[in-house]
Protein backbone atom coordinates (compact mmCIF):
# COMPACT_ATOMS: atom_id res chain seq x y z
CA UNK A 1 0.00 0.00 0.00
CA UNK A 2 1.22 3.55 -1.13
CA UNK A 3 1.02 5.72 2.34
CA UNK A 4 2.42 8.84 0.56
CA UNK A 5 -0.93 9.70 -1.20
CA UNK A 6 -2.82 9.61 2.17
CA UNK A 7 -2.65 13.44 2.78
CA UNK A 8 -3.27 15.37 -0.41
CA UNK A 9 -5.02 17.66 0.87
CA UNK A 10 -2.41 18.98 2.54
CA UNK A 11 -0.42 19.18 -0.24
CA UNK A 12 0.57 22.88 -0.49
CA UNK A 13 2.49 25.97 1.66
CA UNK A 14 -1.41 27.43 1.68
CA UNK A 15 -3.33 24.17 2.54
CA UNK A 16 -1.27 23.42 5.30
CA UNK A 17 -1.11 26.96 6.56
CA UNK A 18 -4.64 27.38 6.41
CA UNK A 19 -5.11 24.01 8.41
CA UNK A 20 -2.83 24.52 10.65
CA UNK A 21 -4.22 28.08 11.90
CA UNK A 22 -7.48 27.72 11.36
CA UNK A 23 -8.08 27.57 14.89
CA UNK A 24 -5.97 30.30 15.82
CA UNK A 25 -7.80 32.56 13.17
CA UNK A 26 -11.37 31.99 14.59
CA UNK A 27 -10.55 32.69 17.98
CA UNK A 28 -8.98 36.17 16.40
CA UNK A 29 -11.94 37.28 14.99
CA UNK A 30 -14.35 36.34 17.58
CA UNK A 31 -12.16 38.30 19.95
CA UNK A 32 -12.03 41.32 17.55
CA UNK A 33 -15.62 41.39 16.89
CA UNK A 34 -16.43 41.14 20.81
CA UNK A 35 -14.61 44.46 20.86
CA UNK A 36 -16.94 46.18 18.89
CA UNK A 37 -14.55 47.95 17.13
CA UNK A 38 -17.72 49.13 14.49
CA UNK A 39 -20.09 50.65 16.71
CA UNK A 40 -18.32 53.90 17.27
CA UNK A 41 -15.27 56.11 16.21
CA UNK A 42 -13.90 55.56 19.68
CA UNK A 43 -14.09 51.72 19.36
CA UNK A 44 -12.67 51.99 15.88
CA UNK A 45 -9.77 53.85 16.88
CA UNK A 46 -8.98 51.12 19.11
CA UNK A 47 -9.06 48.90 16.16
CA UNK A 48 -6.82 51.44 14.20
CA UNK A 49 -4.04 51.25 17.01
CA UNK A 50 -4.05 47.17 16.47
CA UNK A 51 -3.87 47.55 12.79
CA UNK A 52 -0.87 50.18 12.94
CA UNK A 53 0.94 47.36 15.33
CA UNK A 54 0.66 44.50 12.95
CA UNK A 55 1.61 46.54 10.05
CA UNK A 56 4.63 48.24 11.50
CA UNK A 57 5.63 45.06 12.42
CA UNK A 58 5.11 42.97 9.16
CA UNK A 59 6.38 46.18 7.08
CA UNK A 60 10.25 44.59 6.71
CA UNK A 61 8.43 41.30 4.70
CA UNK A 62 7.64 44.27 2.19
CA UNK A 63 10.45 45.72 1.45
CA UNK A 64 12.58 41.72 1.35
CA UNK A 65 14.04 41.08 -1.92
CA UNK A 66 13.70 37.67 -0.62
CA UNK A 67 10.48 37.95 -1.09
CA UNK A 68 9.86 40.24 -3.51
CA UNK A 69 11.65 37.59 -6.30
CA UNK A 70 8.61 35.62 -5.87
CA UNK A 71 5.79 38.53 -5.48
CA UNK A 72 6.11 40.62 -7.59
CA UNK A 73 4.84 44.37 -6.75
CA UNK A 74 5.24 42.81 -2.93
CA UNK A 75 6.21 46.37 -1.94
CA UNK A 76 3.15 48.70 -2.93
CA UNK A 77 1.20 45.89 -1.17
CA UNK A 78 2.29 47.39 2.44
CA UNK A 79 -0.44 48.79 4.15
CA UNK A 80 1.48 50.57 7.19
CA UNK A 81 0.80 54.35 5.57
CA UNK A 82 -2.81 53.58 4.95
CA UNK A 83 -3.18 52.94 8.42
CA UNK A 84 -1.60 55.89 9.32
CA UNK A 85 -3.42 58.22 6.89
CA UNK A 86 -6.47 56.28 8.14
CA UNK A 87 -5.01 57.48 11.76
CA UNK A 88 -4.91 60.95 10.88
CA UNK A 89 -8.00 61.08 9.36
CA UNK A 90 -9.37 60.78 12.40
CA UNK A 91 -7.59 63.03 14.46
CA UNK A 92 -6.23 60.01 16.15
CA UNK A 93 -2.73 60.03 17.70
CA UNK A 94 -0.37 57.00 16.46
CA UNK A 95 0.83 54.65 18.95
CA UNK A 96 4.03 54.73 20.25
CA UNK A 97 6.04 52.11 19.13
CA UNK A 98 9.77 51.39 20.71
CA UNK A 99 9.95 47.84 19.82
CA UNK A 100 11.66 46.91 16.32
CA UNK A 101 9.43 44.81 13.91
CA UNK A 102 8.96 40.97 14.76
CA UNK A 103 9.81 40.67 10.98
CA UNK A 104 12.89 42.56 10.91
CA UNK A 105 15.15 39.38 10.53
CA UNK A 106 12.34 37.10 9.68
CA UNK A 107 13.99 34.87 7.01
CA UNK A 108 12.15 33.83 3.86
CA UNK A 109 9.81 30.65 5.37
CA UNK A 110 8.97 32.75 8.54
CA UNK A 111 8.13 35.84 6.12
CA UNK A 112 6.14 33.78 3.98
CA UNK A 113 4.04 32.41 7.14
CA UNK A 114 3.54 36.47 8.32
CA UNK A 115 2.62 37.13 4.68
CA UNK A 116 -0.01 34.23 4.41
CA UNK A 117 -1.18 35.68 7.92
CA UNK A 118 -1.03 39.91 6.69
CA UNK A 119 -2.53 39.20 3.32
CA UNK A 120 -5.35 36.92 4.10
CA UNK A 121 -6.62 39.38 6.41
CA UNK A 122 -7.48 41.62 3.00
CA UNK A 123 -10.03 38.72 2.88
CA UNK A 124 -12.11 39.40 5.71
CA UNK A 125 -12.11 42.97 5.32
CA UNK A 126 -14.52 43.32 2.85
CA UNK A 127 -16.62 42.68 5.62
CA UNK A 128 -15.38 45.07 7.97
CA UNK A 129 -15.32 48.07 5.34
CA UNK A 130 -18.86 47.68 4.99
CA UNK A 131 -18.83 47.93 8.96
CA UNK A 132 -16.66 51.10 8.67
CA UNK A 133 -19.47 52.74 5.82
CA UNK A 134 -21.35 52.53 8.25
CA UNK A 135 -19.69 55.32 10.21
CA UNK A 136 -19.01 57.30 7.61
CA UNK A 137 -15.85 55.81 6.58
CA UNK A 138 -14.24 54.74 3.28
CA UNK A 139 -11.40 53.82 1.43
CA UNK A 140 -10.82 57.65 0.91
CA UNK A 141 -11.21 58.78 4.36
CA UNK A 142 -10.60 56.36 7.85
CA UNK A 143 -10.57 53.08 6.26
CA UNK A 144 -7.53 53.14 3.11
CA UNK A 145 -6.50 49.69 4.80
CA UNK A 146 -9.38 48.16 3.99
CA UNK A 147 -9.74 49.02 0.57
CA UNK A 148 -10.25 45.90 -1.87
CA UNK A 149 -6.59 45.61 -4.32
CA UNK A 150 -7.43 46.62 -7.74
CA UNK A 151 -7.82 43.33 -8.87
CA UNK A 152 -10.13 42.60 -6.65
CA UNK A 153 -10.14 40.55 -3.62
CA UNK A 154 -10.40 37.15 -4.53
CA UNK A 155 -8.22 37.23 -7.79
CA UNK A 156 -5.04 39.26 -5.71
CA UNK A 157 -5.50 36.09 -2.54
CA UNK A 158 -5.74 33.24 -5.36
CA UNK A 159 -2.20 34.77 -6.51
CA UNK A 160 -0.74 35.21 -3.72
CA UNK A 161 -1.78 31.35 -2.62
CA UNK A 162 0.00 30.44 -5.89
CA UNK A 163 2.80 32.55 -4.99
CA UNK A 164 3.08 30.68 -1.73
CA UNK A 165 2.22 27.22 -3.18
CA UNK A 166 5.27 27.98 -5.83
CA UNK A 167 7.95 28.78 -3.54
CA UNK A 168 9.98 25.42 -2.95
CA UNK A 169 10.46 24.62 0.41
CA UNK A 170 11.38 21.41 2.53
CA UNK A 171 8.97 20.37 5.00
CA UNK A 172 11.39 21.66 7.73
CA UNK A 173 11.06 24.83 6.04
CA UNK A 174 7.21 24.81 5.38
CA UNK A 175 6.96 23.98 9.38
CA UNK A 176 8.96 27.20 9.81
CA UNK A 177 6.59 29.00 7.61
CA UNK A 178 3.41 27.52 9.83
CA UNK A 179 5.54 28.97 12.59
CA UNK A 180 5.74 32.04 10.98
CA UNK A 181 1.99 32.52 10.31
CA UNK A 182 1.39 31.60 13.89
CA UNK A 183 3.63 34.49 15.46
CA UNK A 184 1.52 36.61 13.32
CA UNK A 185 -1.38 35.47 15.04
CA UNK A 186 0.37 35.80 18.26
CA UNK A 187 1.21 39.11 18.03
CA UNK A 188 -2.15 40.40 16.77
CA UNK A 189 -3.26 38.70 19.83
CA UNK A 190 -1.28 40.59 21.76
CA UNK A 191 -1.89 43.97 19.70
CA UNK A 192 -5.84 43.13 20.40
CA UNK A 193 -5.44 42.61 24.44
CA UNK A 194 -3.34 46.16 24.91
CA UNK A 195 -5.47 47.96 22.61
CA UNK A 196 -9.07 46.33 22.54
Amino acid sequence: MNTQTSIPALSTLSMRLRAETNTTHERLDRSIMAAKPFDNIENYGRFLRVQHGLHHHAAPIYRSAALAAHFPGLKARGRLNDVTQDMDDLDLPRPEITAAPATETADLPEALGWLYVVEGSNLGAAFLLKYARKMGLSETHGARHLAEPPEGRAPYWKAVKSALDAVDLSSHDQARAIKGAEAAFATTRDLVQAYL
